[in-house]
């Protein structure tokens, strides 16, 4: 009897054991996973190797006209990525110029965002001139890429006037190197 009651003994614990073991695992199983997404404000002026411009006038060859403008220059690209933070609706880019010129306006106009880019690109403004107060060109912008370098973004075309919302011609004084510095910034609204 002693032998049959250890025999029970261990046919009990032993079911008691594999019935522990069967209740820990089910069919299913889970865990969770922690993903981080940094937030980003970048932009840059493309092509970085060569983003100088030289703008100028041509003088009149007869009495009585006014100094022209001799062009435009579209060879630069603005190109951001943005990852917004939850509390910010979009962003926008800003310009400025870092002094005026005497007698000279400084336009900048900002194409539509075009290449390898992706997520909710920003609308550009209309035609600016530039002045010393930042003045938006880009707005709207969410998540997004525009892709990097030339060909990827907003072409920039700059163009001068003689005359205009802030330059006056009285102002104009020959020179050969008048220099400005055009600064883009990417912030949230």
């Amino acid at each position: 009897m002693r032998k049959t009651t250890l025999s029970l003994a261990m046919s009990f614990a032993t079911i008691a054991f594999s019935a522990n073991l069967n209740a820990q695992d089910t069919n299913t199983d889970n865990h969770t996973i922690s993903i981080t997404v940094p937030e980003v404000a970048l932009v840059d002026i493309e092509p970085a190797a060569n983003k100088n411009i030289t703008l100028g006038f041509t003088a009149p060859t007869e009495a009585g006209l006014p100094v022209t403008p001799t062009g435009t220059n579209n060879t630069l690209w603005l190109n951001y990525s943005s990852i917004k933070s939850v509390a910010d609706a979009t962003r926008t880019v800003s310009v400025q110029l870092d002094a005026l010129i005497p007698g000279i306006d400084i336009n900048v106009t900002a194409a539509g965002a075009t290449g390898a880019g992706g997520g909710t690109l920003g609308n550009p403004a209309a035609q600016l001139t530039l002045s010393a107060a930042n003045q938006t060109i880009i707005s709207g912008i969410g998540s997004a890429y525009t892709g990097d370098g030339a060909n990827n973004g907003h072409n920039l075309t700059y163009s001068l006037a003689a005359v205009g919302g802030i330059a006056s011609y009285a102002d104009l004084e020959a020179t050969t190197t008048a220099v400005a510095t055009v600064t883009y910034t990417i912030s949230d609204n």
